[in-house]
């Protein structure tokens, strides 16, 4: 007699009608297509948060530090709105409470994607206003450089937009010592 006829005549079922054996092949194969889009991923999307020449940034950031120091003896202070509807940044630069009316580069970067980060140059008027176009920006965390057009001295700080309307940075005074 056949062995086959047997165990069918018995109610045993071969194991792919089962839903158990399916079951437990279902967590080893969504980790392998898991594991294939995470490696596709890998290697068509650009890192940009990795820096190349690791010795030129820190050169890089120990002149930033001179150019904070700069910014703290002069006391200088930034604000500005950006105003979405009309799609400016408007705002003062001062120092010891005056204003400055030379002209300075805003630079906003990026969290994640360099190629959205902006330069803008601005020219304050007599009493220290200024307004530069500025289209309506993304959701996101961007970092915020006011600088001389001389790189003599800087303010940096973090803009969380929308949830932050407005901008302030201001020279921390024990940078000076």
């Amino acid at each position: 007699m056949n062995p086959k006829l047997n165990k069918q005549a018995a109610g045993e079922r071969p194991w792919y009608t089962h839903r158990w054996p399916w079951l437990l092949m279902l967590g080893p194969a969504l980790v392998l297509v898991a594991g294939g889009y995470t490696g596709y991923l890998a290697v068509t999307r650009e890192d940009a948060v990795v820096v190349d020449d690791y010795y030129k940034k820190g050169k890089a950031i120990n002149q930033d530090l001179r150019r904070d120091k700069v910014a703290s003896s002069m006391q200088l202070a930034f604000s500005a709105r950006h105003d979405p509807s009309a799609g400016t940044l408007a705002g003062t630069l001062a120092g010891r409470g005056q204003p400055l009316t030379a002209p300075f580069r805003i630079r906003l970067a990026h969290s994640t994607q360099p190629h959205k980060d902006m330069v803008l140059d601005a020219v304050p008027g007599p009493d220290g206003r200024f307004s530069v176009p500025l289209p309506l920006l993304e959701q996101a965390r961007w970092r915020v450089v006011v600088e001389g057009l001389d790189n003599d001295w800087r303010l940096a700080g973090t803009w969380q937009w929308p949830q932050q309307r407005a901008l302030a940075l201001r020279a921390d005074p024990e940078a000076v010592q």
